[in-house]
């Protein structure tokens, strides 16, 4: 199994990065992880702007010579992992500008008659490692669980990716927020995933 992990936190003092590098650590001790790829995407510089314009069309976007490292990445990777921090109940405007981006008709997905496109990213599998400072029930009861479904809804199954799992991990600033048992759960559970 070859995994892409895109990070998403300005700060490698943050409590995401601890959980970036349970991800690694556990991965590195599994024997069915063949090998794994970094995408830090605020160390990378990764310019998150969307420009449309008479030279830079929407619909060429799946073959922009400047994205053409990340699609590679994509398209060699059977499972993406996103660690990033939940702010205003989203994944940061980075991590959804590389999405805009990267996620574009003709690469992740192709418009076919009918209600929904083509995913072409079949057969790929996600797992969402995120951190939030309010409860770890705040999405679900406050904002309908919308945060899962922007995710897996709207942007996975929308390009074939239909195995996702979720790590909403809340009561990130708190004192009683059981920040090491958390750490210890990414840790043991990418030690021993097998697909």
């Amino acid at each position: 199994m070859k995994i892409l992990v895109i990070y998403t936190h300005p700060n490698h003092q943050s409590l995401c990065y601890a959980f970036l590098q349970k991800v690694l650590k556990g991965s590195h001790e599994n024997p069915n992880i063949k090998d794994i790829q970094v995408l830090d995407l605020y160390e990378e510089g990764f310019n998150p702007l969307l420009v449309f314009n008479e030279h830079k069309r929407r619909r060429d976007m799946y073959r922009d010579p400047h994205l053409e490292k990340y699609r590679q990445q994509i398209s060699w990777a059977d499972k993406i992992v996103f660690v990033y921090p939940i702010w205003w109940g989203r994944p940061p405007a980075m991590m959804l500008g590389y999405i805009d981006q990267l996620f574009a008709a003709n690469f992740a997905y192709k418009d076919k008659k009918g209600l929904l496109p083509e995913g072409l990213l079949k057969g790929k599998s996600v797992v969402c490692v995120s951190t939030m400072k309010g409860p770890a029930n705040y999405p679900l009861l406050w904002l309908n669980n919308s945060h899962k479904i922007l995710m897996k809804k709207a942007l996975f199954s929308f390009v074939g990716i239909n195995q996702v799992k979720f790590f909403e991990f809340g009561n990130m600033e708190s004192p009683k927020g059981k920040q090491t048992k958390k750490l210890e759960k990414i840790y043991r559970y990418f030690k021993k995933i097998d697909c």
